[in-house]
């Protein structure tokens, strides 16, 4: 799309910009109607504070005005292990490039390249969730192969938690009065839950055999956007046992993290969790709710569509700075399957403090 006003045939220039031009850019992302909220300049902070990433907040507009034209937001991630990448945007599900029309976007896509190659990275990682269109086509210059297999898990959301509830089938309502009946309680906060979610998360995260992120990171993220972003925590006998972090923007609720302690399976505090999730996303006047990133046919894929959720493609990209399409490797977990399981039976002490190290070097 080109803006009026705007003919694509006027230079657009590309800048990296910096804190002075924070409102200039949250300004263009809520006025984008494709925008996510990955795409909020908060999570510069966010990943350079956490984790000491370089980042790269690429603006395209006009010569001789201020006013965005598109955005693209990238974090340079260095590792031994996976070489060196841009990334827009890691450990979430979203980011990529944002623009008024095809010409700044593909100027913007040609800026990073030129960026890519000046500081020695390997490839351009985009996670979009719209199609690009300069890397769906072959016969553009960029050297661009497409992810495939992961969705995005959406449920549009009625006008109350009352209307909600009345469209859950009886099945799904008594698995939800589960915990209730077992003594479940849960609780909707902010930074005050931050170490009972982190308790959780650290237990989940090692149990699945994956390094866990670090709680500056989760704290990070509630501090950077204290209006947007709340902690939900199940406890029974005022232990915590399921835990989630929900982020606001634009009219959906997404879940990024959450976690539960198997311990506790039988109680299904995940039904509480969700349920209580939902009804809160409904009441703030949410119009949909983002379950995260799943892949069909799994375990979570079918936990999440029994709420009613659908299925919405991810479009991620890697762009090589070779010349030639990238052949894309399995993903960490698919090459680390011994790792993973070698994890799963470290004490929790040791995943605490070793899991950050090296989650800060795993994009996904």
């Amino acid at each position: 799309m080109t803006s009026p006003g705007h003919p694509a045939s006027t230079t657009v220039q590309v800048r990296h910009v910096g804190e002075s031009e924070r409102a200039l850019w949250d300004s263009y992302v809520r006025r984008h109607p494709q925008a996510s909220h990955f795409h909020q300049f908060g999570w510069r902070d966010v990943i350079h504070g956490a984790y000491g990433h370089s980042t790269y907040y690429l603006l395209a507009a006009h010569g001789g005005r201020v006013d965005a034209l598109g955005i693209l937001p990238l974090v340079h991630f260095r590792s031994a292990i996976f070489g060196s990448s841009l990334v827009s945007l890691p450990f979430v599900d979203g980011g990529g490039v944002l623009a008024e029309s095809s010409h700044a976007e593909d100027s913007l896509l040609s800026e990073a390249m030129d960026l890519a190659r000046r500081i020695g990275a390997m490839s351009i990682d985009l996670r979009c969730e719209r199609e690009i269109a300069a890397c769906e086509d072959p016969r553009t210059p960029l050297s661009a192969t497409k992810r495939s297999g992961k969705v995005r898990m959406l449920r549009t959301l009625p006008g109350s938690s009352a209307e909600l509830a009345k469209s859950f089938k009886s099945k799904l309502r008594s698995q939800i009065n589960r915990p209730l009946k077992e003594g479940c309680t849960c609780r909707i906060g902010g930074l005050e839950l931050l170490e009972d979610f982190y308790k959780v998360f650290l237990i989940n995260m090692r149990d699945l055999g994956s390094p866990v992120h670090s709680k500056d990171f989760v704290q990070h993220v509630l501090e950077v956007f204290p209006e947007h972003s709340r902690i939900f925590t199940v406890y029974h006998s005022g232990r915590p046992i399921a835990a989630s972090l929900v982020i606001g923007f634009n009219g959906t609720l997404r879940n990024p993290w959450a976690s539960s302690d198997r311990r506790y399976a039988a109680m299904s505090p995940n039904m509480l969790l969700y349920s209580r999730m939902l009804e809160f996303a409904c009441d703030q006047g949410y119009r949909s709710f983002d379950f995260g990133r799943s892949t069909p046919g799994e375990g979570t894929f079918k936990f999440k569509e029994q709420w009613g959720a659908v299925a919405a493609p991810l479009h991620w990209y890697v762009l090589s700075t070779a010349g030639a399409a990238p052949e894309l490797e399995a993903s960490p977990a698919e090459r680390f399957k011994l790792a993973a399981r070698c994890w799963s039976r470290l004490p929790l002490a040791v995943t605490r403090v070793l899991g950050p190290r090296i989650r800060k070097h795993i994009s996904l």
